[in-house]
């Protein structure tokens, strides 16, 4: 299971980003982070932005609502989402 703090206003938690996938996809668990396959590649913020549009059209939120809190030029990523809670995003991992 991933390691996820509840916050006062929302959820922070560890993902793992594989750029340059065929798709767009949540592929389970590594490490105690959300693996996730993303289709853009890792130059200019590109996979940044499409792991908040995934995750967004994902949970069904605002892409606002998300921020990524640290490893902006990494695999490894701390994402911070406001106005949900643990529950949200335990919902979107696939079942093992």
């Amino acid at each position: 299971m991933i390691s996820i703090k509840e916050m006062s206003d929302g959820v922070v938690f560890s993902i793992r980003v594989l750029p340059r996938s065929s798709r767009c996809e949540i592929t389970g668990i590594q490490d105690n982070s959300l693996k996730l396959k993303i289709t853009a590649p890792p130059v200019e913020g590109k996979a940044n932005e499409e792991c908040i549009r995934f995750l967004s059209g994902k949970l069904g939120i605002k892409k606002g609502q998300i921020k990524i809190k640290s490893g902006h030029k990494s695999k490894n990523k701390t994402v911070a989402i406001s106005g949900i809670n643990k529950e949200d995003i335990e919902s979107i991992i696939p079942a093992e």
